[in-house]
Formats: structure tokens, C-alpha cells, sequence
């Protein structure tokens, strides 16, 4: 071929990239996500509406691309045929390389949806210090040992002279012992970035109470009332959506145990604009205990339930949607808004937020039904953790409200919450999965 022919060519295909690079089409490629994960044998369409632009599996055996029309450009389907790791690539005329897509095709998983509300009670691992006090000595002098050994509010206290602490009567006793005896009081901290750090703190002997002190509050539980996600037949649960923190210090309580107990809801205070509703529960007896807590982490909390509770509609566990499955458009929630009934609520998800990692805000979503919003203006703080629906497969859980607009909120994708469960995507309790690494308000 001449030189002359071969560089009008080559021109040719560099002002057709300039054009196509400059065009919506290419912007369309451009914000497809990097990564899937996919469903052994559910079939997902993307879309590639692209003239020129062809889509091809590696891996024919593992993924099977349908409809695609590199002439015309035209949505392509992915048929995952078996478990694996397979890459898509984009090329425009199927020459030249311009991206590829990660695919993961993982075995489905079933779970049964919640909606269930119920009563969260933790004790902390440790103490949380939520303040610091002054002391006052027999000579009026006024000090404060605690803070200037160094403890911060959001520190939380794991031992005390050697001892595992387990609630501020505990605490105050070794100080007392300690103090008695003439000592300084050890402490053994863990900070907010997660180091352990030893202090020794002097007692000081309070007029007032006549006790050796060192002028701290803290505390060592938590509980509230929130909804229940999702549960296998195995008996593993996860609920809320979000983490659990500390009103006062905004800080993640780590669970030493806790339990999950029923909840009836006795009334609602009605969310309006600047101020998030609530549900007004009530925790049901001691003997109405459901299950216990393993963990508290940004997706909720974790566990087993002692005995599986029942859906009224849903007699059969449903297959979890994987976040690239959600789609804008019509859902349901499952959330209780009077006593222990659960009922269906509609809702619009406006808004998938494709995240490169794991992260509790995937989802924007909007309450439509009319009924729900006369009962309670929209999304109320108790109602995090309330499952989504759509297409007939659990996709998320809400979680937070918009202050300013209590009809609208946030979701997490379940896909991450089954993860922090400790469930495989596949029919059983098997392992960990690994995925790597405001205006608003939590709704529980």
C-alpha cells in the first residue's frame, strides 16, 4: 500500500475519533462503570448505543454477548453462563481498543425480605467517654484529672488497672481501689483512629461525694428502635443499613453483645421539612428476644436470629439484585408503621449512584405512595433499614432522610450488606465476600 494511501487512512480514523470523542455516545462509554458483578444465568443489559463500536467478551464460555449491532449501535444483553472472571471490551470497528469492563459472574443468592421493626440494644466493647468533668478536693481546688492525662471525649476506655471494664459502676469502683490505696489509676484507651494508647490519671478525692474520682462521663449501651432487612433460612440477618453511633460523639459503637428484640410501633411523629419524623416504638417483653448482634459496622448490624420470622408476603426467599441491576424507576418498601403489621409502600428510586466502592449512599429515593405520606410525610427516623424491592428482588434498604425533604432519602445497594453479613452470593452461609476496598439524617 502507498505511503500516501496509508496516512489518508490513518487521517480518516483520527478525525473520526476526534468527532466521536467529542460526541454524547462517547460520553455514554465513558460513564459505564469500570467493574460488574453478575448473576449466574441472569441475563443484564447495558447500554452501548455507540455507531462503530463493537462489544466482545473475552471469555465466550463464561459470558455471551448479545445484539450487538457495531453498524447501527444498539443496547447489548450479557448472558452469564457460568461462574468466573471475564472482561467486555469496547473497540471502535473492533480494531481499535477504547475500554474494557471487569465482569464477575457470581451464583445467585436467596434471602427473605424484612420489613420487621424491632428493638436494638448494645453494650459497647469497653466504655465510651461522652465528657469530662471537674473535680473538686477538699481544698476547693477544681481540676480535671482525666483531661489533663489526656483523655478526649470519643475515647474509649477498655481497662482500667488492668481490668476489662464493662459500665461506669465498674469503673468507678477500680478508681475507688486505686485511690484508697494512693496509686494512679491505669488506663488502657483506644482512640477514634482505632490506636491503644496507656495513661495513668491521679484520683482526686471529691468533697462532695467523699469517693476518689477522675471526672469522666461515660457509657457502655446503646438502644433505639430500627428495621429489619433481610434474613436466610439459616437464620442470619442484617438490619438498619447504616452504623450505629453515639448520639453525643458521633462515634461507631463497637458491639461487645447485643441482642435484636420484637418492637411495636405505638405512633408516629410526622416528619416535615427541617425536622425528621420518628416512629415511637416499644420494646416488647424480654422473652420476645429475636436474636443476637455479631457486628456494627457502615452497612448495620449483623447476627442470628433464633428462630426465622414470617412475611406475610413472602412465603418463599427472593433473589438479591446486584447493584448493577437496580434501575431507575418504580419499587416498594416493606415497613411497619403501626403496631407489628408489615405493609407495602411504593416509592421511585431517582437515582443510582454507581460507586467504585463499597459506600451505604447508592440510591436517592422518593416516597410516591400517598398513603404512606399522610401516615408519616415520608421516610421517619425507625425506618432505616426497611428492605427495597424491584422486579421481584431485594435491591437495598433505606437509610437516611433528606432534612430539607423528608419524602426523599438515601439507600445502600444490598449487595454490600449481604457482604457484611458474611454470606457468599450463593445458598448458604459459607464465608466473607470480599468487594475491596450532609443533609440528611439517619432514618433509625
Amino acid at each position: 500500500m502507498p505511503n500516501w494511501t496509508r496516512r489518508k487512512i490513518l487521517g480518516l480514523i483520527l478525525v473520526t475519533l476526534t468527532i466521536a470523542c467529542s460526541s454524547a455516545p462517547i460520553r455514554e462509554l465513558a460513564s459505564l462503570p469500570g467493574s460488574l458483578r453478575l448473576c449466574e444465568g441472569r441475563e443484564h443489559e447495558i447500554r452501548a448505543t455507540i455507531p462503530f463500536i463493537r462489544v466482545r467478551s473475552v471469555d465466550d464460555r463464561l459470558l455471551v454477548v448479545r445484539g450487538s449491532d457495531e453498524r447501527r449501535g444498539s443496547s447489548v444483553s450479557l448472558v452469564p453462563k457460568s461462574m468466573g472472571h471475564a472482561d467486555l471490551e469496547f473497540s471502535l470497528f473492533g480494531i481499535i481498543p477504547l475500554r474494557q469492563m471487569a465482569v464477575d459472574v457470581v451464583p445467585q443468592l436467596r434471602v427473605f425480605p424484612g420489613g420487621h421493626s424491632i428493638g436494638v440494644l448494645i453494650h459497647a466493647e469497653g466504655v465510651l467517654v461522652t465528657g469530662l468533668a471537674p473535680v473538686t478536693d477538699s481544698a476547693g481546688r477544681t481540676t480535671y484529672p482525666a483531661r489533663d492525662a489526656g483523655i478526649e471525649v470519643g475515647d474509649v476506655v477498655l481497662e482500667v488497672c488492668d481490668v476489662k471494664v464493662n459500665g461506669d459502676a465498674h469503673i468507678a469502683a477500680l478508681v475507688e481501689q486505686c485511690g484508697a490505696g494512693g496509686r494512679e489509676v491505669p488506663v488502657l484507651i483506644k482512640k477514634k483512629n482505632g490506636s491503644r494508647l496507656r495513661l495513668n490519671i491521679a484520683p482526686v478525692l471529691c468533697r462532695e461525694s467523699q469517693r476518689y474520682r477522675i471526672g469522666m462521663w461515660v457509657r457502655d449501651s446503646a438502644a433505639g428502635v430500627g428495621t429489619l432487612t433481610f434474613y436466610d433460612t439459616a437464620g442470619v440477618f442484617g438490619a438498619l443499613g447504616h452504623v450505629i453511633t453515639d448520639d453525643e460523639t458521633d462515634r461507631p459503637i463497637d458491639v461487645r453483645d447485643g441482642r435484636i428484640v420484637k418492637a411495636t410501633v405505638t405512633g408516629i411523629e410526622e416528619g416535615k421539612k427541617g425536622q425528621p419524623g420518628e416512629k415511637i416504638g416499644v420494646f416488647l417483653e424480654e422473652k420476645d428476644v429475636m436474636g443476637e448482634i455479631y457486628s456494627n459496622s457502615r452497612f448495620g448490624i449483623t447476627g442470628s436470629l433464633y428462630s426465622v420470622p414470617s412475611n406475610p408476603f413472602y412465603d418463599n426467599p427472593i433473589p438479591i439484585g446486584l447493584a448493577g441491576e437496580v434501575r431507575e424507576g418504580p419499587a416498594e418498601i416493606i415497613t411497619v408503621v403501626q403496631g407489628q403489621r408489615l405493609e407495602r409502600f411504593a416509592i421511585d428510586i431517582q437515582r443510582i449512584i454507581r460507586q467504585a466502592k463499597p459506600d451505604g449512599k447508592g440510591l436517592i429515593v422518593r416516597i410516591t405512595d400517598q398513603g404512606l405520606l399522610e401516615r408519616t410525610g415520608g421516610i421517619v427516623q425507625g425506618m432505616s433499614g426497611s428492605p427495597i424491592i424491584q422486579d421481584g428482588k431485594l435491591v437495598g434498604a433505606v437509610t437516611h432522610v433528606f432534612v430539607n425533604d423528608p419524602t426523599r432519602g438515601y439507600g445502600v445497594f444490598i449487595e454490600w450488606m449481604i457482604a457484611e453479613a458474611g454470606l457468599h452470593i450463593d445458598s448458604g452461609r459459607v464465608g466473607r465476600i470480599d468487594f475491596g476496598p450532609s443533609p440528611y439524617s439517619a432514618a433509625g
